[in-house]
């Protein structure tokens, strides 16, 4: 009798726990569609939600909303919670925009160092603006002492990454055009003048 009570518990722990998990990825999932036709209003509740029971994605949603003060007032505190919670589950869109948190100064106290180390973990998972921001770290030794060899090496991966690479590219030569300094010699250290 106790190993049919025991089986029947487990087996009820684990349909809850299917069932939290699917109702915060259907949650995610319809906030994030009505987050991407900028109908904010109605996708924070619904991030709030999938965010609160621990999904990743939704939390990282959740600090762009209070970043950005889409569908909530804007709060850079409340953004790095919510940046943070997803960050320490290793999603690196979190870990980069917690790293420019920490790099601005913005929601937290300003630490170069900190945000190095965000936007490390974020590249080392192939996140074009990590590797962009950490490209530049390391050129300007901010954060961390310049290296101009592995400032090249970033930088020309944040161009040549397949997911937003040649955005980032149109954007350097746009700002070099605009006779940005920065963004010239970075062309001219990885040779995309």
């Amino acid at each position: 009798m106790k190993r049919i009570l025991l089986i029947g518990f487990i087996l009820l722990n684990c349909f809850s726990i299917d069932v939290v998990a699917q109702s915060a990825e259907k949650l995610y999932q319809e906030g994030k569609q009505l987050y991407d036709a900028k109908n904010y209003e109605a996708a924070f509740p619904k991030l709030k939600a999938a965010a609160e029971k621990g999904h990743k994605k939704a939390q990282y949603r959740l600090g762009r909303c209070y970043d950005k003060g889409n569908g909530t007032t804007e709060d850079d505190k409340q953004a790095v919670v919510w940046y943070t919670k997803a960050a320490e589950q290793g999603y690196a869109k979190a870990q980069y925009e917690l790293g420019k948190c920490y790099k601005n100064g913005e929601g937290v106290e300003k630490d170069r160092k900190k945000a190095v180390q965000l936007f490390t973990k974020a590249a080392q998972q192939e996140n074009a603006d990590a590797e962009l921001a950490l490209g530049k770290a390391y050129l300007k030794g901010k954060g961390i002492e310049a290296d101009k060899a592995k400032a090249k090496r970033f930088l020309s991966r944040a161009v040549t990454n397949p997911k937003g690479g040649k955005e980032i590219l149109e954007e350097l030569r746009k700002e070099a055009a605009e006779g940005d300094e920065d963004a010239k010699a970075i062309l001219a250290l990885i040779g995309k003048k």
